[in-house]
């Protein structure tokens, strides 16, 4: 956690610096919609588990959100630099149920959600193409808050089971990864944007696992 507050303090202290040297910095806050997933050997592992159950267990991203702020430095009028920090949510969920002849009408279900809680800190490029729309893109850098499994079972439609338990010790603390996609900002500060981030280290602390975050985002923001 200290390295959090010290990137974010440290963003707060260059401000000054940003607005001295920069055409116009612009603070602006952001939030929106997360869809997460895994990709690798722990998805091949699913896969086999649902082939096994005969269709009875299916893997389903995770759906969270993400909320946090940025700075807008122009460099040109169609390039700009944005960096940020964000509390974003990541994961994956596993959902099965019991088939059979017998126990059909009980209608049994469980549901396993890895619950992970990452701050994000971009290093943006957005370049501008037409007035307000622009791509942007570059490396992100994702601090583990915590890592949660919740374990939900039910009969009938009544939860039975529904609890959560810390799986944090096997979990990288850091996450590297790749951030891209697209924009448009309104003349009134207002601004939507659909984006991907490609984590590319291993989920697991051991690296023994090739398993690594994948997250839709679509974003709407106030820019100042």
């Amino acid at each position: 956690m200290k390295k959090i507050f010290y990137l974010l303090g440290f963003l707060l202290l260059s401000f000054p610096f940003y607005q001295a040297s920069a055409q116009k910095v612009n603070i602006g806050i952001k939030g929106g919609y997360n869809a997460a997933n895994w990709e690798g050997d722990a998805m091949q592992n699913f896969e086999s588990v649902v082939q096994l159950a005969n269709g009875a267990a299916a893997t389903n991203m995770r759906s969270g959100f993400h909320a946090g702020g940025y700075l807008t430095i122009p460099i040109s009028p169609v390039f700009a630099i944005e960096p940020g920090a964000y509390y974003s949510q990541k994961g994956i969920q596993l959902t099965g149920e019991l088939s059979s002849e017998r126990f059909d009408f009980l209608n049994l279900k469980a549901t396993l959600t890895n619950k992970a809680e990452y701050i994000d800190v971009p290093l943006l490029a957005k370049v501008f193409v037409a007035d307000g729309l622009h791509f942007y893109g570059g490396p992100q850098v994702s601090f583990l808050v915590s890592n949660k499994i919740n374990t939900r079972a039910g009969v009938l439609g009544v939860n039975l089971l529904n609890t959560d338990f810390n799986f944090d010790s096997q979990i990288r603390k850091t996450d590297v990864g790749l951030v891209g996609g697209i924009g448009y900002r309104f003349a009134n500060g207002v601004n939507l944007s659909g984006g991907y981030d490609y984590g590319l280290k291993t989920i697991d602390k051991g690296g023994n696992i090739n398993t690594f975050n994948r997250v839709i985002k679509v974003s709407m923001g106030f820019e100042f």
